[in-house]
C-alpha cells in the first residue's frame, strides 16, 4: 500500500525544515502528528436516539472508521438528559488514515466551507495541540446533501507531539493547514 499524500509530505520536506529551525539534536525530538480526534455532539438525541445512529454513520464515512457512540456521564433535568443516554459519537484516528483524513480536510473539506478565509493561528491550547470547528458536515464529499436529515457540526483535534505551540504551528503551516493572515 502505497503512503499517505501527506505522510510523505512530512517525510520528505517538514521534518528537515523543523530540524533546521529549531536546531533538534535527536531526530525523536522533531514534532510530528500523533492522533486526530473528530467528536460530533447530537444534542437532539434527548428526544429522538435514531439521530446519534445518523451521526455514526456519516461520521463513519467521513473518517473511514466506526465512531463510538458518547453517553451522558449525569443527569440533567433542565435538558431532560438522563444519564447514560446517547449524546454524540467521536472517533480517533491513527497512522495512515489520520494522514488521508488530514489531507482530506485541508485540500477538500475547508476550501468548501462558506465564506471561508482561512483557519485561525490563536486555537492552539499551550502544548502544541490544535483544535477548529465545522459548523456543517456536507463540507466533506463523502456526504450527499440529499440524505442529510439534519446538519450537524463537529469539533475537530489534531494532537502533535510539539512542547510548544509555535512547533506546531510550523508543523501544521509545512503540512499547508490554511492559517488566516493577520
Amino acid at each position: 500500500m502505497a503512503s499517505p499524500r501527506l505522510k510523505t509530505v512530512y517525510d520528505g520536506t517538514v521534518r528537515s525544515s523543523l530540524k533546521e529551525r529549531f536546531a533538534y539534536a535527536n531526530d525523536f525530538a522533531i514534532p510530528r502528528l500523533d492522533k486526530i480526534v473528530i467528536n460530533m455532539g447530537v444534542g437532539e438525541a434527548v428526544s429522538d436516539t435514531k439521530k446519534v445512529q445518523s451521526a455514526v454513520g456519516e461520521l463513519t464515512r467521513i473518517a473511514g472508521q466506526k465512531p463510538v457512540v458518547t453517553r451522558a456521564k449525569q443527569a440533567i433535568s433542565t435538558f431532560k438528559l438522563r444519564g447514560g443516554m446517547p449524546i454524540g459519537c467521536k472517533v480517533t484516528l491513527r497512522r495512515e488514515r489520520m494522514y488521508e483524513f488530514l489531507d482530506r480536510l485541508i485540500t477538500i473539506a475547508l476550501p468548501r466551507v462558506r465564506d471561508f478565509r482561512g483557519v485561525s493561528p490563536k486555537s492552539f491550547d499551550g502544548r502544541g495541540n490544535y483544535a477548529l470547528g465545522l459548523r456543517e458536515q456536507i463540507v466533506f464529499p463523502e456526504i450527499e446533501y440529499d440524505q442529510v436529515d439534519e446538519i450537524r457540526g463537529m469539533d475537530i483535534v489534531i494532537c502533535t507531539t510539539a512542547n510548544t505551540d509555535e512547533e506546531a504551528r510550523e508543523l501544521l503551516r509545512g503540512m499547508n493547514m490554511p492559517f488566516q493572515q493577520n
